[in-house]
């Protein structure tokens, strides 16, 4: 099915594309194994089927080069404030963090796809999300009034599975920190739209995960038409 999404992916580029998708998955396994990365997938091909003409770009954040905001970051950082050069390694982790923030800037709708870890995502999704909340590139801050998000004009879709129940109004709903803080990173973004599926209860309820599954891909494949 992987191979299948890729093929997609690759057909829907075109000069005359409307809008860019940027599809970012935090998952090691692929989606035969994963029930978030498998309602990803199915809401990747209803949105293709719906927007022909958009193209989907595919970050696999545990295929990529996503660096860790370390030692050798903040030393970078305080160089170039200095005006020093950096060093090989330097230049290659900032060189690539300005890749990764130049990409989300330039997408116009992000679908975000993780498994729930003990009540959060992977951490290196949470890597991600530092290497793209980056002052004068996606929020600026403004005298009296504090940070400003600058992508008022994007949306965006959650999708994220775990073994408990754990969406807004289920009893466990206060453990959940994983949709919480991205859901407060998108506010902080100035992302206006921003939606969420979750596949849940698959370990509580296991006799129920396959009905669980389908549930939630029926709930991907109409969101997508929409999005």
């Amino acid at each position: 099915m992987m191979q299948f999404i890729k093929k997609i992916f690759g057909s829907s580029k075109s000069n005359d594309r409307k809008e860019k998708v940027l599809y970012i998955t935090a998952h090691p396994n692929k989606q035969d194994a994963s029930y978030s990365m498998a309602v990803g997938a199915e809401f990747i091909e209803s949105y293709l089927q719906s927007h022909p003409l958009d193209e989907v770009v595919h970050l696999d954040l545990y295929n990529s080069d996503i660096p860790n905001i370390d030692g050798d970051v903040f030393n970078a950082w305080r160089k170039l404030g200095d005006g020093e050069h950096l060093n090989q390694e330097e230049k290659a982790k900032i060189d690539r963090l300005n890749e990764l923030v130049e990409q989300f800037v330039a997408a116009d709708k992000y679908v975000f796809v993780n498994p729930t870890w003990n009540f959060s995502y992977p951490p290196v999704l949470k890597a991600y999300i530092d290497s793209i909340c980056v002052a004068g590139k996606t929020f600026k801050y403004v005298p009296d009034k504090g940070p400003v998000g600058l992508l008022d004009q994007k949306k965006a879709v959650h999708i994220q599975a775990s073994g408990s129940f754990l969406s807004p109004g289920s009893v466990m709903e206060s453990f959940e920190m994983g949709h919480r803080h991205l859901d407060v990173i998108m506010k902080f973004l100035g992302v206006p739209s921003f939606e969420a599926i979750f596949v849940e209860g698959m370990g509580a309820a296991s006799d129920q995960s396959q009905e669980i599954k389908a549930k939630a891909i029926r709930k991907a494949r109409d969101l997508a038409k929409a999005f």
